[in-house]
């Protein structure tokens, strides 16, 4: 029987030049899961990120991939199964939309047809269909992290034999307005409603408390709290973390946490 369990972090740290940048990490995320890591500026968490993509290899501890250490897995089969949005994706080539979010397709040896048929659809939840002629590079910034998250969804929208699949957005909000950043971390939700697990790492308390399972927060590169949002936002704990007063009360739509500084 496969296991729930999609990524394993146990003493997970990493040091740069003798300064240990992350240290200490321990976190079991299980199959639709939606996980939100927040914290100040220099709490590790773009650490915490390049580690989780593969782009830096840990100076302690294990990462657990669907059972199996990640550093183990062939780069292929990990494609299939693990999607990126880092916080800026570079791409100077005039490519139009479409086939930037095709790109996302490239793992898979499914068939132009169906291929095209995935496109159409996460282009519609992710509403840049009407982006879709437009030259990449043209767009706004907003724009282009929206077909961002298209082709990563792409990559990743159907179920494989392989096992559970991953998503890891890196601050997936920072360009865009208050409407579309709502649309995207519902589109998040609805995304671990299809068996995704979601790791995001986001600077806003109140979408992490709305939209997330359980938050981590990190603070100089260790975690302080992991919990259900409504167990980590609290006022003595953000102070201490983000060294700002704030009052913590029940959001009067969602009764999520609503973090008013």
């Amino acid at each position: 029987m496969v296991s729930d369990t999609v990524l394993r972090m146990a003493g997970l740290g990493f040091h740069l030049r003798d300064r240990w940048l992350l240290q200490g990490i321990n976190l079991q995320v299980t199959q639709g899961e939606c996980i939100a890591v927040v914290g100040p500026n220099g709490a590790g968490k773009s650490t915490l990120f390049r580690l989780l993509s593969g782009e830096w290899q840990p100076a302690s501890g294990d990462i657990e991939f669907n059972g199996s250490a990640l550093k183990k897995w062939a780069l292929s089969d990990l494609a299939r199964l693990r999607a990126v949005l880092p916080q800026a994706s570079s791409l100077s080539f005039p490519f139009i939309a479409h086939e930037v979010i095709l790109m996302g397709r490239m793992p898979h040896a499914s068939g132009r047809e169906q291929d095209e048929a995935i496109v159409e659809e996460v282009m519609q939840v992710c509403d840049v269909k009407h982006l879709a002629r437009r030259q990449y590079t043209a767009l706004s910034g907003g724009e282009r992290q929206r077909v961002q998250l298209a082709r990563v969804l792409a990559q990743i929208w159907q179920p494989e034999a392989l096992g559970h699949r991953l998503l890891l957005l890196d601050e997936p909000t920072s360009a865009l307005d208050l409407s579309h950043q709502l649309d995207l971390m519902q589109l998040v939700r609805e995304v671990c409603g299809k068996a995704v697990t979601v790791l995001v790492i986001v600077h806003d308390l109140n979408l992490a408390a709305r939209f997330a399972d359980r938050v981590m927060m990190l603070h100089n590169g260790s975690s302080v709290a992991l919990g259900q949002p409504a167990e980590v936002m609290r006022p003595d704990l953000i102070e201490c973390v983000f060294n700002v007063k704030t009052q913590v009360i029940e959001h009067p739509m969602y009764g999520c946490p609503l973090v008013v500084s």
